[in-house]
């Protein structure tokens, strides 16, 4: 058992952040970023039934609320039951009431993580052109710009490029999910328009060639995005604090540079939003891996730092975040002499508490795992089962001990072969592995 870093004085993470518009505090600089847990209600047949948080996923986010978290995201809530990223996605429906089984399912959620003093926030998406094929084989996008090849074992359709009624549409549904959440207790929303999903397909010139309001200059390309914001205003108390995830950089050719990036997120401080997660790569180009590899990235821990560093010099308002590769406390600590926060996901996974424990100085960092964290795959599986442990009380598998490490890459091979096999809830649910 290897962990990152040495002890050191993590008390710079433990200061409190407090959100310039929302006016919410966050008790310390820790964020639990977004994952796919993959553990909400699935029916191939009936679409009313998609996307209930389970008693497992409400179980889950109580035990990081008491992690001392300052700021929980959840896991990438869809608006559309038909166009998903993968079966077992949170959903909220444009058509869902705020009362009944979902409602309950969403507020006992929030109750549970905010019980110790986390913030929690719900991370909303829609997909875009990056639905599996056989979810739908014609999802809208900006433009109808197909993925192609098979990408994290699925295959994708030809998209549509959205109409204007589509668009208000999925305005309407971000909207929707924010007054949900809201009434549900959440503390606000944070919108993806990272990783290539359908917010993002709009900002990045690979996949927006729309020549309407929507499409060519980067204020076009934005405007969903600012259209968004203004009308989830209007439906929600004013202490609900609205965020966002942005890429700092495509690594492709006429892909979101961060040139790009620092002028969007000037004109969404002037927008209100209260802190913005950077992060990198889309599902035809994902450089967080190829990032990881790289020795200055090993040395500094964090992806995207040098990106980081040209778009939030320009903030002074609106907080910032990176998520991804920070592994120690010396390295969460010298992030914040440029970031505002700190995000983990994976190792939340490994260890729940670990942010208590860095804080308390218990531990110098996290845990280092023996499964290749190079292959995204198979570390985003084996997180989505360490989930589903922390969900049944079980103690997370060891993935630093060589036979854990064993037993989940093996358990994942299972996993995706019977996903080919059986679209039902049970087969598509992470697999229980008993700790």
């Amino acid at each position: 058992m290897s962990r990152a870093g040495q002890i050191t004085d993590a008390s710079p993470l433990g200061r409190p952040l407090k959100l310039s518009f929302s006016g919410r505090t966050a008790p310390n600089r820790f964020l639990k970023g977004a994952m796919s847990e993959r553990l909400a209600s699935w029916s191939q047949d009936d679409i009313s039934a998609r996307g209930i948080p389970s008693d497992e996923l409400v179980q889950a986010y109580t035990v990081w609320g008491q992690g001392q978290i300052g700021l929980i995201l959840t896991g990438n809530v869809m608006i559309d039951p038909e166009q998903l990223e993968t079966e077992g996605n949170l959903i909220i429906p444009r058509d869902s009431p705020f009362s009944g089984e979902r409602f309950e399912q969403y507020r006992r959620l929030a109750a549970g993580a905010t019980a110790n003093g986390s913030l929690i926030l719900a991370q909303v998406s829609h997909p875009g052109r990056q639905t599996p094929y056989h979810l739908q084989p014609h999802p809208i996008s900006a433009s109808d710009v197909q993925l192609s090849g098979e990408v994290l074992g699925n295959t994708y359709g030809v998209p549509r490029a959205a109409t204007e009624e589509d668009i208000q549409g999925v305005i309407d549904g971000f909207v929707h999910a924010a007054e949900f959440l809201d009434r549900a207790g959440y503390d606000g929303i944070q919108l993806h328009a990272a990783h290539g999903y359908l917010l993002s397909q709009f900002l990045s010139e690979t996949t927006n060639f729309r020549k309407d309001k929507y499409g060519g200059s980067l204020t076009n390309r934005m405007r969903i995005i600012l259209e968004i914001r203004e009308a989830i205003a209007k439906r929600v108390r004013p202490e609900f604090s609205i965020g966002i995830k942005v890429n700092s950089v495509e690594f492709q050719p006429n892909g979101f540079q961060p040139e790009e990036a620092c002028k969007l997120c000037q004109t969404l401080e002037k927008y209100e939003f209260d802190f913005v997660e950077l992060s990198g790569g889309t599902y035809e180009n994902w450089k967080m891996n190829e990032e990881a590899k790289r020795e200055s990235t090993k040395k500094r821990e964090a992806f995207f730092l040098d990106f980081a560093q040209m778009i939030v010099s320009s903030l002074t308002k609106t907080k910032s975040y990176l998520t991804g590769g920070f592994r120690s406390a010396e390295g969460m600590v010298k992030g914040l002499e440029l970031l505002d926060g700190i995000g983990l996901a994976r190792p939340l996974c490994q260890e729940p508490f670990l942010c208590r424990d860095i804080l308390s100085r218990n531990v110098p960092g996290a845990l280092a795992p023996l499964i290749n964290q190079y292959d995204f795959g198979l570390a985003a599986a084996a997180a989505c089962i360490q989930i589903r442990q922390i969900g049944n009380n079980y103690t997370p598998i060891d993935l630093s001990n060589q036979d854990g490490a064993d037993a989940v890459s093996a358990a994942v091979a299972q996993w995706a072969e019977r996903k080919q096999k059986d679209r039902s809830e049970a087969a598509i649910h992470p697999p229980i592995i008993a700790g």
